[in-house]
This record gives C-alpha cells, structure tokens and sequence, in this order.
C-alpha cells in the first residue's frame, strides 16, 4: 500500500471516526453532569425508561411515536405550501427586475422578522388550532426558500445566459433549462435550511397550546416537573430532524449529482 492510500485510508477512518467520538463525548459529560446534579438534569437509564414509559402510559392517550408524527404531519403540511409558493416568489424577484422592484423592499421589510413574533397575532385571528399551527410554520418555511433561491437566480453567470441567447433561446426557455437548473443547488439550500426552520418553529408554535406534537410533551413535561420527559422530547426532536435532513441531503445528490 502506498503512502498516499495509507493516508486516505487514515482519513476515512479519521471522518467516520470523529462524529461516533463527538457523539460519545457528548454523552459522557451528560453522564457525569446528570450525575453530580441529578435535580437539573435525569441520566440516561431515566430517559430511557421515560421512553418507554410513554408507550405504556400515553401522554394524553398519545404515545412519542404519535406526538412526533403530529409535529411532522404540521410541518409537512406547511411545506407543502412553502415549497411551491417560497420557490415560485423567489424565482419571480430573482428573475424578474420589476417584480424585485415591487415585492423586494416588502420582502426586505417583513424578512427580519421571526416566526414566533406572528404567533400573538396569528392566534388573535386564526384561534390555536390547526390552521394556525400550520400557519405560523409556513412563515418560518417561506423566508428561508425565497431568499436562497432568489440569490440563486441572481448569481447565474451572465455568461450562460448570453448563450442561451445566441442559440435563440426565450427568456422562458433560458429561465427553465439554464436558470433554473443551475440555480438547484441554492433552492436545496433553501429547502434544508425551511425544513430545519420549521420544525423548530412548529415545536414553538406547540407549547403556546396543542394536545398532541413534540413541543406539547416539552409543555407537559415542564409544568410537571417532568424533566425526563423534556429530553425524551428533545431528543426524539433531534433525531427527526436529523433523519430529515439526511433524506434532503441523498435527495440533493440524486437530483444535483454535479454539485457533490
């Protein structure tokens, strides 16, 4: 084996490594902090039994699985809507100058602004239930899916343009076969960073009053002294999101194979 594979070698070893050794020091200092002040925080036998216990004794005569699934029913229901309206406004201001005109101070105006600060307001009009869960997930979604993609659109080369041009390509043509498709790779962008937005905005939206979903387990959990049950929330909420993000991320390889 030459030098040069002993050194790829060591670093595939050294990248599968890192995040196993990452993951167990984090569990670790866990141990030792639930261990050396049990009253702020369980250890992990005490969340592992709170997890099962959530099977046998049902938060609200709904077990983890049918909470998580509740959150993940809300989010995808948001961006379902994110998706084909954040997508389609971004390609509009990314592409069309007037319409950047029109919409994009508006949008520069309303941006800034965190999801959770529409949560008075949206409950004020839409009550708390369904619609205004979903809702308030769908401006935290929007945001994110506008702005990668009409900073996509934007940074298209003008050289690629012209060359649509001089092949007499339209202006729609130019858009959907050479825009469009060089742009992907800040669309998926949008997309991971909608995804990761709205299941944290979800979560907010939850604890401000629902019966069933992940951020009412944390709610339930806190107002009962429950702290084990918080982390099993919290920990359920990290390996959803994170099972989301790798399905984004082989879907990004499938569909922009050139951008890996």
């Amino acid at each position: 084996m030459t030098d040069k594979a002993k050194r790829q070698r060591i670093r595939k070893i050294l990248y599968w490594g890192l995040p196993v050794l990452a993951i167990l020091t984090v569990v670790l200092a866990w141990v030792l902090f639930s261990a050396s002040h049990p009253e702020l925080m369980p250890g992990p036998v005490a969340v592992w039994n709170r997890l099962l216990r959530t099977f046998t004794k049902p938060i609200g005569r709904i077990n983890l699985l049918g909470h998580a699934w509740a959150s993940l029913k809300r989010v995808l229901s948001a961006l379902v809507f994110a998706w084909a309206f954040g997508i389609s406004f971004g390609i509009l201001i990314g592409w069309n100058r007037t319409a950047r005109a029109i919409f994009g101070s508006i949008f520069e105006v309303i941006r800034p602004i965190p999801p959770i600060a529409w949560i008075p307001l949206i409950i004020m009009w839409f009550g708390i239930g369904e619609t205004a869960k979903v809702l308030i997930v769908f401006i935290g979604t929007f945001v994110p899916l506008v702005i990668n993609t009409s900073t996509g659109i934007r940074a298209v080369d003008e050289i690629n343009i012209h060359v649509g041009q001089v092949f007499g390509g339209s202006r729609f043509q130019i858009l959907t076969q050479i825009v469009i498709p060089t742009a992907l790779p800040h669309i998926f962008a949008g997309i991971r960073t909608s995804v990761s937005s709205g299941w944290t905005t979800v979560l907010a939206a939850e604890m401000l009053g629902a019966t069933a979903g992940l951020g009412s387990m944390v709610t339930k959990g806190w107002n009962g002294g429950d702290m084990a049950l918080v982390l099993v929330a919290v920990i359920t909420i990290a390996v959803v999101g994170f099972i989301l993000s790798t399905l984004l991320s082989k879907l990004e390889k499938v569909v922009c194979p050139w951008n890996n």
